[in-house]
């Protein structure tokens, strides 16, 4: 668990750790989309050339944003699995038949585009936090999310919630690894018997994993209370955000990413928003 990169921050000196946190959310925002209009295996291999100049700008390992990919592993397999066996069609020959079970090579295709985006989807988030701290996240969506201010949306109060909960994910999972670990010097099996065994194996570790949680959030309530925090009424900010040359750098590689992959599903449609972008 403690190898889950999810919601760390990786502190290096980097172009894209530089960036203005707006710039880097709505990119994260038009990368979730660009993934569900991607149908050619090229624009998943233009994707991964993209993510692999974008990590290697930022200076963070390679091998720690792959790690990210470990907490869905098993729903990436489960999705395949699943579109291969119950993937059916009358108008092509199975691949391969035994029984009521049929492999169609259409249905192979499918699973690999399936599991190549949940595999994206987590690696573009991933990027986004460990190149951005909870602090910057936090003044980004306040940000990007203050005209919703007009409505009586209290957005600053949404943006403190969502920017600690990332911030507890790594938190958590270590609290979980110390609890497995206690519960295993006790005699206790994680790793054997069925799939039912297993998950009565987790109450014990369940219980005081909310009981933690929730005495976290009490003495994070007392520390927040304690320094007159009271929401986003009068409260200024040591860093103000400001847009500079880089940020449009970077807006335009990401409109011109997202134009290429609308080129690669619509050709005119791509083409069309390309030439509005020159």
């Amino acid at each position: 668990m403690k190898d889950v990169s999810f919601g760390q921050y990786y502190p290096v000196e980097s172009p894209i750790h530089r960036l203005d946190p707006r710039i880097k959310l709505l990119a994260v925002v038009l990368y979730i989309v660009g993934i569900f209009f991607i149908r050619k295996f090229a624009g998943f291999a233009l994707l991964a050339v993209f993510l692999l100049i974008v990590v290697l700008i930022s200076r963070v390992p390679p091998l720690k944003v792959l790690k990210s990919v470990r907490a869905v592993l098993f729903l990436v397999l489960f999705t395949v699995i699943m579109s291969v066996l119950f993937y059916a069609t009358k108008t092509e020959e199975p691949l391969w038949q035994w029984h009521f079970i049929k492999i169609y090579k259409q249905g192979l295709i499918n699973a690999a585009r399936m599991g190549l985006r949940l595999v994206f989807l987590v690696l573009g988030p991933s990027l986004l936090t460990l190149t951005t701290t909870p602090v910057e996240l936090t003044d980004g969506l306040e940000s990007l999310l203050k005209p919703l201010a007009m409505i009586k949306l209290p957005v600053h109060e949404l943006a403190i919630i969502m920017s600690i909960a990332l911030r507890l994910i790594p938190t958590l999972l270590e609290e979980t690894e110390k609890i497995m670990n206690a519960q295993k010097a006790r005699c206790a099996s994680f790793d054997t018997g069925n799939i039912f065994k297993r998950a009565k194996a987790l109450l014990p570790v369940l219980i005081p994993l909310f009981v933690s949680s929730f005495r976290r959030a009490d003495e994070l309530a007392d520390a927040m209370d304690s320094r007159c925090y009271r929401g986003a009424k009068g409260r200024t900010r040591m860093k103000v955000l400001k847009l500079r040359a880089r940020d449009f750098v970077a807006a335009f590689v990401m409109l011109a990413l997202f134009a290429v992959i609308l080129f690669l599903r619509y050709n005119w449609f791509g083409w069309a928003f390309l030439a509005v972008l020159i």
